[in-house]
């Protein structure tokens, strides 16, 4: 992914429209909306800027221009637009210390436009909302289910300002606290860590019956690879002993999926709350994640 302004998208970009020449929402419109609903939850707070990447960029020319060499195309005959983005800023004036981390209440969206089909008439739009706690040590998002909307079906931005403030309202960040304080009493030694990476790797040579029966992990080698690697030398979260929490744990599982596809990286850093909550669940008894711990 790339990192991109806001100013960028308004000036450089253009807006993409249905067959019938009706135009989506943009990326800018969608960026507004959910800071507006923000800024109006969450009134009389700071917000930082959105932070801004986007992936997969379509490049074209204008009418003018066709037949021209691509090395002939002028600046003011190019066109772009990027097919995913995603977002994210900080409240700063909301930040919980966990563990010796500075967590900072954070929201954002990603939308892909290679959800929709621009070749129609004029349909619904997807997009993702989220709210929950970004470590500032490492950047790391934390998200639960609570804080996720992630099939979000709209035809304006009237409605996406809507489907935020709704989120925001559901949102209880004392619940997220509240687990994220369990999770770091919780201690995982060597040896079950051990365990579990090797059932998260099993896990991907089940057959697709097999592994309904267990719940869904989306974490792939590449990530499971990463987190191995972060266990040994992660300068905030290695191991530096027998054991090491679920704080830990989490956070390295987070750390392992940041180079994810943008329309990807929501869904597995869920994916990592509710397997590390699994686990939780599973040292106390519960039967749902015994799998991952043999």
């Amino acid at each position: 992914t790339q990192e991109v302004t806001l100013q960028h998208l308004q000036q450089d970009c253009i807006i993409p429209s249905f067959a019938s020449m009706e135009e989506t929402i943009s990326h800018q419109s969608f960026i507004g909306a959910v800071v507006d609903a923000a800024k109006d939850y969450f009134h009389g707070e700071q917000f930082d800027m959105p932070e801004i990447r986007i992936s997969h960029p379509i490049n074209g020319r204008i009418p003018s221009a066709l037949g021209k060499k691509a090395s002939e195309l002028t600046d003011e005959e190019k066109t772009l637009f990027y097919q995913r983005m995603c977002f994210c800023f900080e409240i700063p004036s909301i930040v919980h210390d966990e563990y010796g981390n500075r967590l900072a209440l954070s929201i954002g969206g990603v939308r892909a436009y290679n959800e929709i089909n621009l070749y129609s008439k004029k349909s619904v739009e997807r997009f993702k909302i989220f709210i929950g706690f970004r470590n500032r040590v490492c950047s790391n998002l934390m998200l639960t289910t609570d804080g996720l909307q992630d099939k979000i079906e709209v035809l304006s931005v009237q409605e996406l300002y809507a489907a935020a403030l709704n989120l925001f309202h559901a949102y209880n960040p004392s619940k997220d606290l509240h687990l994220l304080r369990t999770l770091g009493q919780m201690s995982i030694s060597t040896s079950e860590f051990c365990q579990i990476i090797g059932r998260m790797r099993l896990y991907q040579a089940l057959t697709p019956n097999q592994q309904k029966r267990l719940p869904r992990l989306l974490l792939g080698d590449s990530q499971i690879n990463a987190a191995c690697r972060a266990f040994v030398s992660d300068v905030n979260f290695k191991s530096t002993g027998d054991s090491i929490t679920g704080w830990q744990l989490l956070n390295l599982l987070n750390g392992s999926v940041k180079s994810s596809y943008i329309d990807n990286f929501l869904e597995r850093n869920l994916n990592c709350t509710e397997f590390v909550q699994g686990i939780q669940r599973a040292k106390l008894g519960d039967s749902e994640y015994a799998w991952f711990l043999g």
